[in-house]
């Protein structure tokens, strides 16, 4: 028996998978006809593996070599990962047979050392690099194999190399993102990396030059290229492995057997399912602080084994072999050489930053009006308000319901009077349904021809929450141009400020259907049809990349319409999307493990290139408790992206209805948070413009620091903030690491006995308490954290406060901090060069404005306080006279300076 994986023995089955979808003819009065793809999709399936005749051939078996299935159980590569394979069919593939006392874990039908497969050609320069043919004497098992594979090689950078497999006879579909960051050209003797080819059969290994680490080693297993099932296998250079999203997963991927399925699902965050993006790339953490990453650009499913050896196998059902290799040398380089194909992330708008408040069941507006006045009664910050599906006039986008939200344009100018935001969903699923010429989003992309079309080229149509449904293509640029008319004609009438690119339980955007007459196990579960028919491919090719696409057109639309920095919202994901949308992580339930899971995933996602993320605070899916909403309160406060979000059957969950102490906690968390915004925002500002993380796990900041490798129920914002939240319930306590060095403890409130304690570590676990009114968040020595002090309900307000320094001394005395300003809502600030930016440094606290316009107008120094410093000053000089507010706690060794007006 052999052991295949969930995703792949599926889908080859049936790879078109059978589906039911309704056809639309062109016009209106035309019947819907109902076409069952089912047939033709098993027929074409069946056609492509030829059957039970591809388990076997009238060729003699082919049967090992002796000693070539004498390895170790870890090293073995799946032969079988297909299809079960009884031991005649897995040594009629030529392979290894060899049972084991347990079905799970290695396989018992295994590949053995040099099993046939390509020959590697002379490797011949081109104008981009090298390249090579490799072909293929002896077939495979595989149906629909390329006998000739085409190998080009590039390295446009010292840190990445980039590879390419094609099938050099016809055009496959290959992923083509849009343009990312320029990169420059290297001198090939300044590579980190040398690479090797085995040429019979072929397999690469790619080497570190500093150290001559194995990077990559493909000649592992062999290389598998068919019409549906490409695969590439390699050892890793170690067990520390990131990546390969979205999953429901610590920070560190298992590596014991572990299958990953990449294919956009729309599933509630759990253990061992795809969920909603496919993220194809992987961190490794090697020895002495290095780090490497891999992409596989490819939007088809994908499915991606771990091992313990340790090695990973890469096995994708259509496109080509994309591959990037990023060579660091550290982990945050690694990122950003990433980023530099993908692209860097968008730059928010300042109020994105803000608290957001939604839930699925504020079915009027004065329901709306009710719950944001609610908030600001009980002075808590709230920045952005937000409408589920509610508002629609029959369910149907670009409407809203005349008698529940007959008001909703005077209510979004209310909330913009009071300096607030408005942001409502926005479900790309059409309506199809409505009486022609009364339904103008349907009428116009019937003319424009924006649909996505069945096999037999009619507008295909699905089921969801307005009845009959149609698809936007948002590969098509018509399709761009009436989704950006559709949006300007609504926000003529409600001046939203952003949107939500999304529909609750059937995420449109991955693209989900309620039509659907085949289980999970197949493609074509809860989605499209696979044959289905858009502009640059099929569905079969493209479905990964639909939430992506959209929210490229959304984010352009906005930034037409509103002539300001977009602000889109995605659930579905794909390399890429953080250059014009943010994601949140989906149906995440109200419980504690989903609460302790939000953090690895919200890490997750720094590493993808989209800074701009957050769970549901308090959960979507039950019943929240008022223990576990303020802690998920405290921990939200330092997503980068914070929300609560709340599912239509549950109790309220909104931060005014629990008590009077679990109010204060959640106000208090809130508070820091907005103080700390000019802080965030000038992180978001690195994440723009050089592809820093913003949310990071500790190994980036520490990768020297073995403790660090696996640390994810803690992280960092930057370098210089540390966030130790309670994930327990009934926890007043916690352990939390703190890396070697001096940590300060930071509190919103000056007066707590905490706040700007020292914790000189070794590099250890410290028992830190944590009652039910405190996140512990500690800042590093050396760094200068800028802020806005003082009660604020929105960024509007807060903006106008004084800033305020906290000022972290190393032990040697000195600090360093930075400050990145501009208006927050402009277009292209930093790159027509309106803003401000000012560094901050200490013995002498000093502002040096680097750059200086407009923007630093007005900008005025409040105050601050300084941690650390070991002695009573005699005195404070502030722009050359003495500053007589200024206090000196010895116990905590902080020394503080208020009620100053210094201009930066």
């Amino acid at each position: 028996m052999g052991h295949g994986s969930n995703l792949t023995a599926a889908v080859l089955v049936s790879a078109l998978a059978a589906c039911w979808f309704i056809s639309l003819l062109w016009a209106h009065q035309a019947p819907l006809v109902r076409s069952d793809c089912a047939k033709r999709n098993a027929t074409e399936a069946h056609g492509r593996l030829g059957g039970d005749a591809a388990e076997t051939s009238s060729e003699e078996t082919r049967r090992p070599r002796d000693g070539a299935c004498a390895m170790a159980p870890e090293s073995r590569f799946d032969c079988a990962r297909d299809r079960l394979l009884s031991q005649r069919g897995c040594e009629d593939r030529g392979c290894c047979y060899a049972p084991l006392p347990h079905s799970a874990g290695p396989p018992w039908c295994f590949y053995p050392t040099l099993y046939p497969g390509y020959r590697m050609g002379p490797l011949t320069p081109t104008a981009r690099g090298q390249e090579a043919t490799l072909t293929r004497a002896t077939p495979s098992h595989l149906p629909r194999e390329m006998s000739t594979v085409h190998l080009e090689v590039t390295g446009g950078t010292a840190g990445c190399l980039h590879l390419t497999f094609k099938d050099p006879s016809s055009q496959r579909y290959e992923v083509k993102l849009p343009a990312a960051v320029p990169q420059g050209e290297d001198d090939a003797q300044d590579a980190l990396y040398s690479t090797e080819y085995q040429s019979d059969p072929f397999g690469f290994i790619v080497r570190r030059r500093s150290n001559g680490r194995v990077i990559m080693n493909t000649t592992v297993a062999p290389l598998l290229f068919a019409d549906q099932y490409l695969q590439l296998s390699t050892a890793l250079a170690s067990s520390l492995v990131s990546g390969l999203g979205e999953h429901y997963t610590s920070l560190l991927l298992d590596l014991n057997w572990t299958s990953l399925t990449l294919w956009n699902r729309n599933m509630a965050p759990h253990a061992d399912a795809n969920l909603y993006g496919s993220h194809p790339f992987y961190m490794v953490q090697e020895e002495d602080g290095l780090a490497h990453g891999v992409f596989l650009l490819n939007s088809n499913a994908i499915e991606v084994m771990l091992q313990p050896t340790p090695a990973l196998t890469w096995v994708a059902i259509g496109g080509i072999l994309d591959l990037y290799v990023f060579l660091g040398p550290d982990p945050q380089s690694v990122i950003r050489q990433y980023l530099q194909v993908i692209g860097y992330p968008m730059m928010p708008p300042y109020w994105s930053l803000g608290f957001h408040l939604c839930r699925w069941g504020y079915t009027t507006t004065l329901t709306t009006r009710h719950v944001a006045q609610r908030m600001h009664n009980a002075t808590f910050p709230l920045d952005v308000q937000w409408n589920d599906l509610d508002y629609a006039n029959k369910d149907r986008v670009f409407t809203f319901d005349p008698w529940r939200f007959g008001d909703l344009p005077e209510m979004v100018e209310d909330f913009h009077e009071r300096g607030m935001k408005y942001i409502l969903i926005l479900d790309p699923g059409i309506s199809s349904s409505s009486p022609p010429g009364t339904y103008s989003p349907f009428d116009e992309g019937l003319k424009r021809d924006v649909f996505i079309k069945n096999a037999t080229g009619h507008i295909l149509i699905g089921k969801v929450w307005p009845g009959q449904t149609a698809f936007p293509d948002f590969t098509n640029p018509e399709t761009r141009r009436w989704w950006e008319d559709c949006i300007r004609d609504f926000h003529s009438k409600v001046p939203v400020d952003g949107l939500w690119i999304v529909n609750i339980r059937c995420d449109m955007n991955e693209p989900a259907s309620f039509v659907q007459e085949v289980v999970g196990g197949q493609l074509s579960s809860g989605t499209l049809c696979m044959s289905a028919q858009q502009k640059l491919s099929t569905h079969y090719d493209l479905h990964n990349m639909y939430g992506l696409t959209e929210a490229y057109a959304t984010h352009s639309a906005l930034m037409n319409i509103r002539g300001q920095r977009p602000f889109v919202l995605s659930r579905s994901s794909f390399p890429g999307i953080g250059r014009f949308s943010g994601v949140w992580t989906g149906d995440v339930g109200s419980d504690w493990e989903q609460l302790r899971y939000s953090i690895p995933a919200v890490l997750q996602f720094g590493l993808f290139g989209v800074p701009l993320v957050g769970a549901d605070v308090c959960g979507f899916g039950g019943n929240t408790t008022e223990e576990l909403c303020v802690r998920w309160m405290q921990l939200g406060a330092f997503y980068p992206f914070m929300r609560n979000h709340n599912d239509k059957p549950n109790a309220p969950q909104e931060p005014y209805v629990f008590g009077q102490k679990a109010q204060a906690a959640m106000r208090s968390a809130l508070n820091l948070r907005y103080s700390l915004l000019p802080f965030l925002y000038t992180l978001f500002h690195h994440a723009h413009t050089s592809a820093a993380t913003v949310a990071r796990p500790l190994f980036m900041e520490f990768p020297t620091d073995d403790n660090c490798q696996a640390v994810d129920r803690q992280f960092l914002w930057g370098s210089s903030l540390l966030i130790s939240p309670v994930l327990e319930q009934g926890a007043v306590e916690l352990a939390a690491y703190l890396p070697s060095g001096t940590w300060y403890s930071l509190h919103n409130v000056s007066q707590t006995p905490m706040h700007g304690q020292p914790f000189y570590s070794k590099g250890r676990y410290s028992l830190l308490p944590a009652p039910l009114d405190t996140i512990n968040v500690h800042v590093r020595e050396g760094h200068i954290i800028p802020q806005q002090v003082g009660p604020a309900l929105t960024t509007v307000a807060s903006r106008r406060k004084p800033f305020f320094l906290t000022v972290a001394l190393s032990a040697g005395g000195w600090a360093w901090g930075d400050l990145f300003w501009d208006d927050g809502d402009k277009l292209h600030t930093f790159e027509t060069g309106h803003y401000c930016y000012v560094t901050f440094t200490a013995g002498q606290v000093l502002s040096e404005p680097l750059g200086m316009n407009w923007a630093l107008d007005g900008l005025v120094l409040g105050g601050l306080q300084v941690f650390g410093v070991p002695s009573p000053p005699r005195y404070v000089l502030a722009n050359g006279d003495k500053v007589k507010d200024f206090t000196y706690r010895s116990d905590t060794k902080v020394s503080s300076v208020f009620s100053v007006q210094w201009a930066l």
